[in-house]
């Protein structure tokens, strides 16, 4: 069994502790006939094999943590026949119930709806004013957003048709819309550097089941992370920054393996490059980025130091969409938490940490799920 500190003792800058515990169906001492994992030996049948320990210092984790197929499989849920149709656009009667007549008469039966309205930002003020008098604001100045959960496993008619006439009453109302039948599972790739704890996380995540997709790639500019991919058999590209390497030209590459693999999501778990505008419109609201919530107060490098010498009482993590504007897209999921002058830099750092990786996956949980509307600078997020 591996030591429970064996991984721990190789990073002391955070205190973050994974499990995976795989026990064997039979029982060697009682002599029980139950199934074997096919990985299995002599050795440690009966046994529970253990990997715990913190999840940075990969070169060391690497030889501890079982090849990514051993660890669990991440087979593909029952197919539930459930589709997710977000609509938006501004607020008018009847819109709920086209949506719902539409769905019922062609067999499906809504699973879960949920709607939200609000005031445009531009008509922030109370009133309305015009000619000098005050008024009430109309119903054009709302607007209107709202998930769809349904199941079309009685579906009467083929898919096409819901298709079209979705578009057909999305055009009535002056709404945009999205209809995902929830039968494909997205591609995603993740972008990362030096840092490894949001990497393990949604690594970890994705095989418990929690991230439904798949993760074909893994691209960094450095080579430090490549035992973590490699633990878990997935294909790691390299593609360094440097005076011989312009950031043209690899992001050139990128964007042609993105395309070889299918990507529908990036994920940059704390990669440290910036993205051209020519790769972020790419890929539009469909790369979220992750950062701690310092911005702008501690920009540039070591912003928990500064954050320590200032007395912060709060500190967070924020994930968006990124975009031409550096950390300034619609903003998916954030989170805070409370510290005190008694923690000194390693504790704010470590609880930083804690705060990126799960903002990062709850954000991603999202965009999979289609929980997100982007409405020019801001996202609707449904909940669960």
């Amino acid at each position: 069994m591996v030591s429970p500190f064996a991984l721990g003792r190789h990073n002391k800058s955070y205190r973050s502790i994974y499990s995976i515990i795989r026990r064997n169906a039979s029982n060697s001492t009682t002599g029980g006939g139950g199934h074997h994992h096919p990985c299995d030996n002599n050795n440690n049948r009966g046994q529970d094999v253990v990997i715990t320990g913190s999840l940075s210092g990969a070169k060391h984790v690497s030889k501890l943590v079982p090849p990514y197929s051993i660890i669990t499989s991440n087979k593909s849920p029952d197919i539930k026949n459930e589709a997710r149709l977000l609509v938006s656009g501004p607020d008018a009667t009847g819109i709920v119930a086209s949506f719902s007549q539409l769905l019922f008469g062609h067999g499906c039966g809504i699973v879960d709806c949920t709607s939200e309205s609000s005031e445009e930002d531009n008509h922030h003020d109370a009133m309305v004013v015009a000619n000098g008098k005050s008024g009430k604001r109309s119903q054009q100045d709302r607007m209107f957003f709202q998930r769809i959960l349904f199941n079309y496993s009685n579906i009467n008619v083929e898919r096409s048709v819901v298709d079209k006439e979705i578009e057909s009453i999305s055009r009535k109302f002056g709404m945009e819309s999205q209809l995902s039948w929830g039968d494909q599972r997205r591609n995603v790739a993740i972008f990362v550097s030096k840092y490894d704890h949001c990497l393990w996380e949604l690594l970890l995540r994705h095989r418990a089941g929690e991230l439904i997709c798949d993760i074909p790639v893994i691209i960094s500019n450095h080579e430090d992370l490549r035992p973590v991919a490699e633990t878990f058999n997935i294909p790691y590209f390299v593609f360094p920054v440097n005076h011989e390497t312009p950031k043209s030209e690899q992001e050139q590459k990128q964007m042609e393996l993105l395309r070889e693999r299918n990507i529908d999501l990036l994920v940059l778990a704390r990669y440290m490059q910036v993205l051209s505008p020519t790769f972020c419109n790419s890929f539009h609201n469909r790369i979220i980025n992750i950062h701690h919530s310092f911005l702008p107060a501690f920009m540039g490098g070591m912003p928990y130091h500064r954050a320590h010498e200032r007395g912060v009482k709060l500190i967070g993590a924020t994930a968006h969409y990124a975009t031409m504007d550096l950390d300034q897209g619609p903003i998916v999921e954030q989170d805070i938490m409370r510290v005190s002058h008694r923690d000194d830099v390693r504790d704010l750092i470590r609880k930083g940490r804690t705060l990126e990786k799960n903002v990062l996956v709850s954000a991603v949980k999202a965009h999979l799920e289609d929980r997100i509307i982007v409405h020019r600078n801001k996202c609707i997020v449904f909940a669960e």
